[in-house]
């Protein structure tokens, strides 16, 4: 176990600030301490063995070093806070060594133990890198636009409404908008996208990012503490500190191992007569490995999904994730763009093409409020399809517009009485407009809510990791069955308010068992809480999307779901597998260790094996293919 343990809970941190004893013992499990141990141990061996008898005590120099902060956290666990941890047993046994002459093994228990907790602290600082990624993007501060000066601010010091300059290479500091200027910005430390993203005046930035090309000017929307990046900072360290349910057993059996441990060396004692057997039980009994198993590998896994843009709020969320079978889904914003686009052109008329009848509804739609309007004005416009003057515009509440172009009256509004062979479009749950030539339609143009890229693949995917979809959505029959169908979904609820939802969620868990729910977080927030894992997809510097949920996929990128599912089945097979390769090592070295076979000496190096075995194979987590 690590000598920086805290001397409440044995652990690498608890959160609390540390007194000038536990700062002093914290200094000691440093590297240059540890080599001075490493020294006396290699001159306490050797010594004797040139006929230096008096070298032994050399030892004494590693059991000063490296002991006092395991006498510290055993002894002040079980007088203070009346816990029995591991350390209890190792200065037991440390001592009871020293009883029995062995100074040499008493000295090089201390020493490996040390050694197997500095192998621990590098490993598991390891796991932490996606959450040091983040911490490097926290900029000191910022040059703020003062008239014409740019003065320094501390980061803290940064309030909104100030004016920051940015330059090539810089890191926002804070979330904010920008009022001059055009660069392309690295969001990759929150959402995990590799591909720039392009800003000019107006658009969103958000701290953390990285300013890569031009120089920029932005205004601050938020402050340092409430930015994106330290707002993710702030929910990683608040899921460090949670414990999922598996870690909570994991710490029950390492507190009933210890009472055991003792109870067996008695016996051992007892029946061999063997000091020296007894004192190696308590060294290789330690629970050490037990309790490493699983906070390791939650850690690197967090870390891990930190790194992809995904934010896990909750250790236990991610234990659930790992169990569950059944997925609900809301459509609009989570498996659709939750915009509206042209989706079909069609002409009635063998002498008007597709462009044409665009161009025509497209000039009537120019001055449009309605989102349909819109959607048609900015389909022709990114198609650069160009645009008839219209006269006498109106706009008539209810039906559409209308107008003269080249003298010719044309209208655009909700088609009625379409030929049946179009009614396909209808029954897809698509809009159906018509543009008319003198009260006569001429063509219609099909309206939807498309479905994101990965959507499909994601769908698939999920069906492949063993997950059933579920679709829940307000939309109307016809429109949510035209999606499902694109999804290979076969549960479909439509029509649902988002009371309805929740219910619909309860009603799915009685059946089910387990059920995670993914969401926009905004009206799906009621079915969200209900479920047993929420997900949120979460647009940066979304606020209430990330609140809602247990998780959120930043960057709105619903493909990251395969990967957080696979990242929690593999997270918790490791901790299986480690939780099964302590109790193994554990059990086996009391066997060696009660038939003389083990000495304290070699249980020492057996104990921090199968702790430092188990730390790595959890820190391969975070960078295993998965």
């Amino acid at each position: 176990m690590s000598n920086n343990s805290c001397s409440s809970c044995g652990c690498s941190s608890c959160g609390t600030s540390p007194n000038k004893v536990e700062k002093f013992i914290a200094k000691l499990g440093e590297s240059k301490y540890l080599f001075i141990s490493f020294i006396a141990i290699a001159l306490s061996l050797f010594l004797p063995l040139f006929k230096m008898p008096w070298g032994v005590h050399f030892a004494w120099i590693s059991i000063v070093l490296s002991g006092i902060p395991l006498f510290y956290s055993g002894f002040t666990n079980l007088f203070v806070h009346r816990k029995i941890k591991s350390t209890l047993l190792i200065s037991t046994a440390m001592i009871a060594s020293v009883a029995i002459g062995e100074v040499f093994a008493a000295g090089e228990i201390a020493f490996i133990m040390a050694l197997g907790g500095f192998l621990e602290d590098i490993t598991v600082s390891k796991a932490k890198d996606g959450i040091k990624t983040l911490m490097k993007h926290m900029p000191d501060g910022a040059n703020v636009l003062d008239g014409n000066k740019e003065v320094w601010y501390r980061i803290d010091d940064i309030v909104p409404g100030m004016n920051i300059r940015l330059r090539p290479g810089e890191i926002i500091p804070v979330d904010g908008i920008v009022v001059r200027g055009n660069s392309a910005i690295d969001q990759s430390s929150i959402t995990g996208e590799s591909l720039p993203v392009d800003v000019a005046v107006d658009s969103n930035v958000y701290s953390g990012t990285v300013n890569l090309e031009g120089s920029i000017d932005i205004v601050a929307q938020k402050s340092g503490k409430d930015s994106s990046i330290q707002k993710m900072l702030d929910l990683i360290q608040m899921a460090e500190k949670s414990k999922a349910p598996i870690e909570n057993l994991a710490d029950k059996w390492a507190a009933w191992l210890v009472p055991i441990a003792l109870i067996i060396a008695i016996f051992t004692y007892i029946f061999t007569k063997n000091i020296t057997r007894a004192v190696t039980v308590l060294v290789v009994f330690c629970p050490c490995a037990l309790a490493l198993a699983t906070p390791t590998a939650v850690v690197a896994s967090i870390g891990r999904a930190t790194k992809k843009g995904i934010l896990i709020k909750s250790k236990h969320a991610l234990e659930l994730l790992s169990k569950i079978k059944h997925m609900a889904f809301d459509k609009t914003g989570t498996l659709t763009r939750a915009k509206i686009q042209v989706s079909d052109i069609i002409s009635l008329n063998s002498d008007i093409n597709e462009k044409e009848i665009l161009k025509l509804a497209a000039s009537l739609e120019v001055y449009s409020e309605h989102p349909l309007g819109k959607a048609i004005y900015n389909h022709a416009k990114n198609n650069y399809v160009g645009f008839y003057d219209v006269f006498n515009f109106k706009a008539i509440t209810g039906y559409g517009v209308e107008g003269y172009i080249n003298d010719t009256f044309y209208s655009v509004g909700k088609a009625v009485n379409i030929p049946e062979k179009y009614n396909s479009y209808l029954n897809s749950g698509k809009a159906v407009i018509a543009l008319n030539k003198n009260d006569e339609a001429i063509g219609y143009i099909t309206l939807a809510d498309t479905l994101k890229p990965k959507a499909a693949s994601t769908i698939n995917e999920l069906r492949n990791l063993g997950v059933e979809s579920i679709l829940l959505t307000g939309d109307n029959e016809l429109a949510a069955k035209n999606i499902a169908d694109s999804l290979n979904i076969s549960n479909v609820q439509s029509n649902l308010l988002p009371t309805e939802k929740l219910e619909a969620i309860q009603k799915l868990k009685a059946k089910h068992g387990l059920v995670a729910m993914v969401g926009d977080g905004m009206n799906d927030a009621p079915a969200l809480k209900s479920a047993d894992v929420s997900i949120a997809m979460a647009d940066i510097g979304s606020d209430v999307s990330v609140e809602a949920a247990d998780i959120a996929l930043l960057g709105d990128d619903i493909s990251k779901l395969p990967f957080l599912k696979r990242l929690a089945n593999k997270t918790f097979s490791t901790i299986r597998l480690n939780l099964s390769m302590a109790m193994i090592i554990n059990f086996a070295a009391i066997a060696l260790s009660i038939s003389g076979i083990l000495n304290p000496v070699t249980g020492a190096l057996v104990h921090n094996a199968g702790s430092v075995l188990v730390v790595m194979n959890a820190a391969m987590l975070y960078k295993k293919r998965i």
